[in-house]
């Protein structure tokens, strides 16, 4: 199994101290910062995402990994800006795009992880087994994409464990209303990767959080092995 890894979501931040705010996560223990880049088109909320915003996230945090994900129209054209501003992974929705495995080739041409996302109303068998096997991680969202908050949304479960059967090595992240007591779900269904916002960012111990989420993947991972 993959290792576990926790992605704090950036949009639970205070903005007017973005940098300050990411830095505290690395320091609790984060490895990863989700950063929700929208458009307005796909979803209809726009953040603060953009390339500018990754770029100074990049220089005010040196080889930060950027897990940025991609709730945009049209995500082929973002990928060249995306890389220039210091992404690590770029993760777009199967629904935005007619092409996915041409996107891939395009995102690791630019040194960039590729990742591939489905909305809760997704079937899992959309991503096939082709697109699986190319992309470097899988992202079952488990509220729907465009703003944070939103109650976690268990009849999304199922497709993490279908994706986990599919793919036992692959990084499967889950984004969306995850917090201490929903995560234990998405971990045994075999999702590594967590990201959580306003759980980490808005706790009184954000250190405390991250080694809950953590804790619980590392359960679950040590219960299936036995």
């Amino acid at each position: 199994m993959p290792r576990p890894i926790i992605s704090p979501s950036v949009l639970a931040s205070d903005f007017g101290q973005l940098t300050t705010e990411c830095k505290r996560m690395i320091r609790g223990g984060a490895e990863w910062l989700h950063i929700d880049v929208m458009d307005g088109h796909f979803v209809p909320n726009i953040t603060i995402g953009c390339a500018p915003v990754l770029s100074c996230v990049a220089r005010s945090i040196p080889g930060i990994f950027m897990d940025c994900h991609m709730s945009v129209e049209h995500p082929e054209n973002w990928v060249s800006d995306i890389a220039a501003a210091g992404g690590s992974l770029f993760c777009f929705h199967i629904e935005a795009t007619s092409d996915p495995l041409s996107l891939i080739m395009a995102i690791h041409d630019k040194d960039m992880k590729a990742g591939v996302a489905i909305s809760p109303d997704t079937p899992s068998a959309a991503i096939t087994d082709e697109i699986g096997a190319a992309a470097d991680m899988l992202l079952v969202m488990t509220v729907y994409p465009g703003r944070g908050g939103q109650k976690f949304l268990d009849r999304c479960v199922p497709k993490i464990a279908e994706l986990r059967a599919r793919f036992p090595t692959k990084d499967i992240e889950v984004d969306g209303g995850i917090s201490p007591k929903t995560v234990q779900s998405c971990a045994e269904a075999g999702g590594n990767v967590i990201v959580a916002g306003t759980a980490i960012f808005l706790a009184d111990n954000p250190e405390e959080v991250i080694m809950t989420l953590k804790n619980a993947v590392v359960t679950a991972q040590a219960n299936h092995s036995t």
